[in-house]
């Protein structure tokens, strides 16, 4: 028996958001939000702070089956603020082989003054899994983007370190003109990132390290790109506090008291990032900040995913500036 009804257009792990500015001309809602197995969003009814409409990136079952793919396309407004978050570690797991690969991709649109804020929790990919992930990301002018795209070692409580079989992460920044929202093609290309850990190139090297070895110790790495005017407070003092990092071979020859007598009569800020490089060489935390056609990058790595989430959180926390333009929701994963 033939149905009555027409054949389904949608397709699997597809899904829309659309933010755009109300009618008050103050406060960011959202027009649409759509989404098909396995990726699954969701919206709070009411937020109690309006800086930023708030949308959870979640996936049914708490991660990714070996094959899974999603496509999520994020439409932002002129003048909207959109906040994107999860609500735990992205879980990928395990591929039967692995030709069978697990995909995730973000096309973003960004008009004239909108902005949008990406501070998920990271990645977990699992043992024997195969993982891609591509973002583009395409901002008008006066549009803003703040995006964390970080990765873990695993299950450390299973003993997975670095133990999948192949990670691929991808952002794409690009500026294009006015009006070209949705439009394919066009634009200019500021920053191309990725980061490619493949177990698989060291099965048959005797002279390479296998890939947990490669990775020295850390036990989460990521990326900070912020690009637009509302992140421009923030890139400036990543900017400054890597400026004022101790440099390769410098040594402090003071005795402790000396030290502590010294640091009395430092301005709150300089107390405060003395405090923040005593953190940093405590849990052995690295990373470097630079400025690539527009856009600030920040790399870090850490042997501890809270040590790289305490470390982040605080740099962000200082400087205040996402808080403010975004809402306390925005950092949520950062806590």
């Amino acid at each position: 028996m033939n149905s009555p009804f027409p054949k389904s257009s949608s397709t699997p792990g597809e899904g829309l958001i659309v933010a755009r500015l109300l009618s008050d001309g103050a406060t960011s809602g959202l027009s649409a939000v759509t989404y098909q197995y396995p990726l699954k969003l969701i919206t709070p009814s009411r937020l109690a702070d309006p800086r930023s409409a708030l949308v959870f990136l979640l996936s049914y079952g708490g991660g990714l089956v070996g094959g899974d793919t999603a496509n999520l396309i994020v439409d932002v407004q002129a003048g909207a603020r959109l906040s994107i978050v999860t609500q735990g570690h992205t879980k990928v797991f395990k591929s039967v082989s692995p030709g069978i690969v697990t995909r995730q991709k973000m096309w973003v649109d960004i008009a004239p003054g909108g902005a949008l804020c990406l501070l998920p929790d990271p990645v977990q990919p699992f043992a024997d899994s195969v993982y891609e992930q591509t973002q583009v990301f395409r901002l008008a002018t006066g549009a803003s983007l703040c995006l964390l795209d970080w990765v873990t070692r695993g299950r450390t409580a299973r003993g997975e370190d670095w133990s999948f079989v192949r990670w691929e992460g991808r952002n794409e920044v690009w500026s294009v003109p006015d009006g070209m929202a949705g439009a394919a093609g066009g634009g200019r290309l500021l920053l191309r990132d990725a980061v490619i850990l493949d177990s698989r190139q060291y099965d048959h090297n005797p002279q390479m390290k296998s890939l947990r070895e490669a990775m020295h110790g850390m036990g989460v790495i990521g990326t900070l790109v912020l690009r637009g005017p509302l992140t421009k407070s923030l890139g400036d003092f990543f900017q400054a506090e890597f400026a004022a990092l101790p440099r390769l071979g410098s040594r402090d020859f003071r005795s402790d008291e000396a030290r502590a007598q010294d640091e009395q009569g430092l301005s709150p800020l300089e107390k405060w990032r003395a405090g923040r490089l005593a953190m940093e060489k405590k849990s052995k935390l690295i990373w470097s900040a630079a400025n690539v056609r527009g856009c600030v990058v920040v790399k870090f790595g850490a042997p501890a995913v809270e040590d790289g989430r305490t470390w982040i959180g605080s740099m962000f926390a200082r400087d205040g500036s996402i808080l403010q333009t975004f809402g306390d929701h925005a950092l949520m994963c950062l806590k």
